[in-house]
């Protein structure tokens, strides 16, 4: 088991303990179905045998005067059992010279009660400077109710961190533990672990689905709003894909395992979303610079504060001065500005898994609120990505099914998604394919190959006259067809022109809504597609989609969203093909859907497991929710600070007459962590 920090995601060790550097619990690198929560019964119980001690402690130094013995004894267990943690960490920060809030904590105890433990043992040393009443003042109390109160603050944000993880937790008991495994035709069942790629599983009503694999008999309704979001149960039949974690409901059917262990979506999903809880925020910088010149600042200042009130102070001058700059040293302490980042973070990654939206890292949620243009990929994206062929047109030497059946066993080797329509076709009308040979796919054009001895072109207008075939015959009925939004391919055979193949993908159900909810944002949006013109307009028109890009080759994709990145624009770019990955990658923000290819998914930083554009507003809103609330977080901690600081030191006490008691220090900086944490937790009911 690896642990790392949610401050340092490069700090990571074999074995649980604190981060050297901002001394935070460190958290399991990979998340487990049991959160591991012996350093919260730890601390709970050092809180609660501190907290006993600290009672009569607290009630002997506000009633009764003369009793530092009986002080003593109650606060040094308190002190150096209860806060040792505490100590600990702050002596780290000292060695690694890495100073933190512990620094700051470390301090302000060790010097509120070993000052105090002296004064008791050794009450001759001191001048009269330090007497109250010819008695040498003692902070035991202090001491005490400081050390309970941080390890109050940290139990209660220990338990924020495990709200924070709940996206990931509902993921992980989404696993099923076993499976129905069908073996020489015997049902056993098998722990999951033991189910291989190719096993035959059946999975009955009620059960969720083992591994991610493909249904081969049966017919149900699955479940799948744990990917996606949506209550709406998917109809499952053969040759359907499914997901394991997702929930069948009414009927039987028997699937082939395709992925198994941590390639399936749900493990991929949990992992993806644990790498990007712990991911840093650019703005995290900004923090990190500050934190790094503010502990030794107020170090400066507690000490500063210490030889002004032992100079300038009232009697007993030394007495206030240990006071006012423990108390500068307690209220400092910047704990809040620490979490006012991660928190939100984690919090706003994991509500977004929750409604199928991957946001693998914290930059691409920061970029996200700044995106003014999105980038739309037509198949796959805007549309279902799974074309069919509508109608075959064929020149006067030729037949729909001769140029059908030659056509398809080019395409039997083609990954394009218009020539597996083309393939889908012919399978239906039950055609022998004879096998294809010499296959040639030029990207975004066509392809090229011979099948019964005779050569075959397939592709654009412009690809066959490329190859010197003449398209005239049928252009017309092309152009036609393309002012429907139908995509038209070309067959030519041993040079003559064939036919020609009209092919539709249907525009999906969600699109329209979601592409009216984008421009509502206020967002120039782009639609970029390798088909022509006239069939991009069409399905342009019926969106309401101004600004269109045709005939774009893949390689050009990449380069005109780098020329609206040099324009000006923060662009985002939502694909699905592997031809969308350069592009993807490119964008201030790659959207790729999860419904597209794997390398698509692999070279963007955000994923729409239901490949649904509705997402993308989602996600926009999600990044406003999250960098808001880190701007209040922010703004919570630094106004703290400015108005704590000085008034610990006692810039009021000339005025007014004010100082700060340490424990109420204490009290304020754990508020101050608390408002950072209720403020983040919010984020769990943005809708």
């Amino acid at each position: 088991m690896t642990y790392t920090c949610p401050m340092h995601p490069e700090v990571e060790q074999d074995h649980a303990g604190s981060c050297p550097k901002c001394g935070m619990a460190l958290e399991q690198k990979m998340p487990s179905h049991h959160i591991e929560d012996s350093e919260f019964q730890d601390f709970k119980l050092r809180f609660i045998v501190g907290t006993i001690l600290t009672i009569p402690l607290l009630f002997i130094a506000m009633t009764h005067h003369g009793m530092n013995w009986l002080e003593l004894i109650l606060c040094t267990p308190v002190v150096l059992w209860s806060g040792f943690p505490l100590l600990q960490r702050g002596w780290q920060s000292l060695k690694n010279r890495h100073m933190n809030m512990f620094t700051l904590i470390a301090l302000g105890i060790s010097v509120a009660y070993f000052y105090s433990a002296i004064a008791t043992l050794f009450p001759d040393i001191f001048p009269k400077q330090f007497r109250i009443h010819n008695e040498v003042a003692v902070y035991f109390e202090a001491a005490a109710v400081i050390t309970v109160l941080v390890l109050l603050g940290q139990l209660i944000e220990m338990r924020a961190r495990s709200y924070t993880s709940t996206a990931i937790q509902k993921l992980l008991h989404q696993a099923p533990n076993t499976a129905h495994k069908i073996s020489n035709n015997k049902e056993v069942i098998v722990p999951i672990e033991q189910i291989h790629v190719g096993d035959i599983l059946r999975v009955l009503p009620g059960e969720k689905v083992p591994v991610d694999g493909i249904v081969t008999e049966g017919h149900s309704t699955v479940d799948e709003s744990m990917i996606s979001g949506e209550p709406i149960p998917v109809e499952k039949m053969k040759g359907r894909k499914v997901v394991g974690g997702t929930v069948n409901q009414t009927g039987t059917f028997l699937m082939q395992a395709q992925r198994v262990g941590k390639d399936t979506l749900l493990s991929k999903i949990i992992h993806m979303v644990a790498e990007a809880q712990r991911s840093r925020a650019p703005i995290q910088r900004l923090v990190d610079t500050v934190s790094a010149y503010f502990v030794p600042f107020v170090i400066f200042v507690a000490v500063v504060a210490f030889f002004v009130w032992a100079v300038a102070g009232p009697e007993p001058r030394f007495a206030y001065a240990i006071i006012n700059s423990v108390a500068v040293l307690i209220i400092a302490c910047p704990c809040a500005l620490g979490l006012a980042t991660p928190m939100s973070i984690m919090v706003g990654i994991g509500r977004a898994a929750e409604f199928g939206i991957l946001i693998k890292n914290a930059e691409a949620l920061e970029q996200l609120e700044k995106i003014n243009t999105v980038v739309i990929d037509k198949t796959g994206t805007l549309t279902e990505g799974k074309p069919k062929l509508v109608e075959i047109l064929t020149t006067a030497n030729f037949k729909q099914n001769e140029i059908l059946q030659l056509a398809a066993a080019i395409e039997q080797v083609s990954e394009h998604p218009l020539g597996h329509a083309i393939l889908q076709e012919a399978k239906n009308r039950a055609l022998d394919m004879p096998k294809a040979e010499q296959f040639k796919s030029i990207t975004g054009h066509g392809v090229i190959g011979e099948a019964a001895k005779k050569k075959i072109v397939i592709g654009s207008r412009a690809f066959l006259r490329a190859q010197n075939i003449d398209v005239a015959p049928l252009l017309d009925q092309a152009e036609e067809l393309q002012k429907q939004g139908q995509t038209t391919l070309f067959i030519a055979i041993n040079g003559m022109l064939a036919g020609l193949f009209s092919v539709i993908d249907p525009i999906k159900s969600s699109t329209l809504k979601a592409i009216q909810e984008l421009s509502k944002m206020d967002l120039r949006l782009i639609l970029l597609t390798g088909d022509t013109e006239k069939t991009a307009q069409a399905v342009a028109k019926k969106l309401g989609i101004i600004e269109v890009y045709a005939g774009v080759q893949p390689q050009n994709k990449h380069e005109i969203i780098m020329k609206l990145k040099k324009e000006g624009y923060r662009v985002a770019m939502a694909g699905d093909g592997i031809n969308d990955a350069p592009a993807l990658a490119a964008a201030d923000v790659g959207i790729a859907m999860g419904t597209g290819t794997d390398i698509a998914m692999e070279s963007a930083p955000v994923v729409l497991l239901k490949g649904d554009l509705m997402g993308i507003a989602r996600a926009i809103h999600l990044s406003k929710a999250t960098m808001g609330n880190i701007r209040q977080n922010l703004f919570l901690a630094f106004v703290y600070n400015a108005a704590g600081v000085p008034i610990a030191a006692g810039i009021l006490y000339p005025f007014i007459g004010l100082l700060l008691n340490p424990m109420i220090a204490s009290a304020a900086m754990s508020l101050s962590s608390l408002s950072v944490i209720l403020n983040s937790l919010r984020l769990r009911f943005v809708k």
